[in-house]
């Protein structure tokens, strides 16, 4: 009782300080539910994985305690530009001194600063962190904290995998593994596990905030030509008031959407990779500023997006999985008005997505590279193994990243390359990196499969969308179009009763373990760890499925 009551007081007291910084130094009233229990935890130097929804205040998390710690907060950010609006936005509060350090900016003069303890915040991409000089300054100032965003890029499951993210784990500990938060808004429980392994997080508490936007209503219009899908896209964009975002699959959609809303008399900008840098910024720059009306963009134009009052997202063409999906519908709304998403539908246009997924893994090239590595004693720089293998190093980059999961590789903390010698044969690391490959494929393909999922249900789009991500969804939202026009159904009154209750682990006999992620009727949705997401009749499973 002793104990208890001490911790009590002690959450009492840091909360106090917590409130009243957030009201003194940013001006806020009152922290949102989930930001002042993962603040504390960080203070009584907890890691914490913080899954809150896209507008939710996950910024809120590390800038408060950061004024109530002695040394820097290490941010982990993947944009320029979101680094440069944080910067910006610390500044005007007087929150302390706030640097980026990224390839446009001085790097020497950012890193002086932070070690002269002149900067409470540094802003750094993780290929920042790949230079072992930059790490070693950052060590150098005693960081207290490290918050790594958009922390599903860490995850090979994610839909937003980055390299770089994983090799954040040895970072951490380079620094000495000050409490650290890794934060995102969208993360399926697979794909929360792997941020936690991946990163090496130490017991930490997960704080996971309700994924329902409940002022975003769901819609899907089904179409069979393309042209008439198109120009009732062109149609409803058009006439709809406020701003907007459409996605689109292809860089040449974004100029011919663009063109022709701009036709309708609609302020109207494309934004792709293929753009120039200045261009893009200035896009960014007009949507920042609402001096636009809809931007027309793929999937580049998206972290870093910081307007509340965006109405409506409308989708031209079905993204690679939900998890896309629900973090670019997510970008409507955030102000908590009413907003709208739409997909325009095709079951064609997914075929298109099934492309993007790019070749298998080029055996051939495996075996090369894990034999040129274990050729060298000791360690072999990467540019020179690319040189010697006449490949790109975006080329060889993906080579390694599979063999270092198959463990035939490890990158050391200069970014050369060890074989990891007594384990596998070059050959057995090829083949089993292949392996790898055509798992990450059947995954990447099931979501897809889950995409289509969504578009064709005939039960409630909210629930569909929320139990993907592992949240229990209890009857039916009334604000999707399936509800509204009478199609979906309540949920069944007690899916555990036949044994496979949502979140309950399983084991299939062909494809091994997994966990029950929805139930619809007299099907359930599975997410195995080989293959997947898999929609099983619950007729069918009897033989074949049982509870782990």
């Amino acid at each position: 009782m002793g104990l208890w009551m001490g911790l009590k007081g002690r959450f009492g007291r840091q909360g106090r300080r917590l409130r009243a910084t957030a009201r003194q130094r940013f001006g806020w009233r009152k922290l949102r539910p989930g930001q002042q229990e993962a603040m504390q935890h960080l203070l009584s130097g907890r890691d914490v994985l913080l899954v809150m929804p896209t507008g939710g205040g996950k910024s809120a998390v590390y800038q408060v305690p950061t004024l109530l710690l002695d040394g820097p907060t290490i941010v982990v950010s993947p944009l320029i530009a979101l680094q440069r609006d944080q910067v910006t936005g610390l500044l005007k509060a007087g929150a302390g001194g706030a640097v980026a350090v990224n390839s446009t900016s001085s790097v020497a003069a950012g890193l002086e600063k932070v070690t002269a303890g002149d900067a409470a915040f540094v802003f750094l991409s993780p290929e920042q962190l790949a230079k072992p000089d930059v790490v070693e300054r950052l060590a150098q100032a005693g960081p207290s904290l490290i918050a790594i965003d958009e922390a599903h890029c860490v995850s090979s499951w994610g839909h937003d995998f980055r390299p770089d993210y994983q090799r954040l784990g040895k970072v951490i500990e380079r620094l000495g593994h000050p409490p650290v938060v890794a934060m995102t808004a969208t993360a399926a429980p697979n794909v929360r596990e792997e941020i936690v392994r991946s990163l090496g997080l130490d017991g930490p508490v997960e704080i996971v905030r309700g994924f329902d936007r409940p002022n975003i209503s769901l819609e899907v219009r089904r179409f069979v030509r393309a042209e008439d899908k198109s120009e009732a896209l062109v149609e409803d964009a058009a006439s709809r008031e406020g701003l907007g975002l459409v996605y689109v699959a292809t860089r040449r959609e974004t100029e011919e959407y663009a063109a022709a809303l701009a036709g309708r008399g609609r302020r109207a900008e494309p934004y792709h990779g293929g753009m120039r840098t200045a261009e893009r910024t200035r896009v960014h720059e007009l949507f920042t500023k609402g001096d636009v009306d809809t931007v027309v963009a793929t999937s580049a134009f998206g972290m870093g997006i910081d307007r509340p009052d965006v109405r409506y997202v409308l989708h031209a063409d079905p993204p690679e999985s939900p998890d896309a999906y629900y973090q670019e519908i997510g970008r409507a709304g955030r102000d908590g008005a009413p907003a709208s998403a739409v997909l325009f539908y095709r079951q064609e246009d997914l075929g298109l997505r099934r492309f993007f997924l790019g070749g298998r893994a080029d055996g051939e090239a495996l075996l090369r590279v894990a034999t040129l590595a274990r050729e060298h004693a000791g360690t072999v720089p990467a540019a020179e193994l690319a040189a010697l293998l006449k490949v790109s190093t975006s080329h060889l980059t993906r080579l390694v990243n599979l063999l270092e999961r198959a463990g035939a590789l490890s990158v050391t903390d200069t970014g050369d390359l060890r074989y990891a010698s007594g384990t596998l044969t070059p050959e057995q690391a090829a083949a089993r990196a292949i392996e790898l490959d055509k798992a990450r494929h059947r995954v990447d393909d099931s979501r897809i499969d889950m995409m289509r999922g969504y578009a064709e249900t005939r039960g409630c789009r909210r629930r569909f969308l929320l139990e993907y991500f592992g949240e229990p969804y209890a009857g039916t939202c009334g604000s999707c179009d399936t509800c509204e026009n009478g199609e979906a159904s309540e949920r069944v009154p007690d899916p555990g009763k036949e044994g496979f209750p949502v979140q309950a682990k399983v084991t299939h006999k062909k494809w091994g373990p997994g966990t029950v992620m929805s139930r619809e009727h007299d099907r359930i949705t599975v997410l195995f760890d080989s293959v997947g997401y898999k929609t099983l009749s619950l007729a069918a499973v009897e033989d074949v499925l049982r509870r782990a």
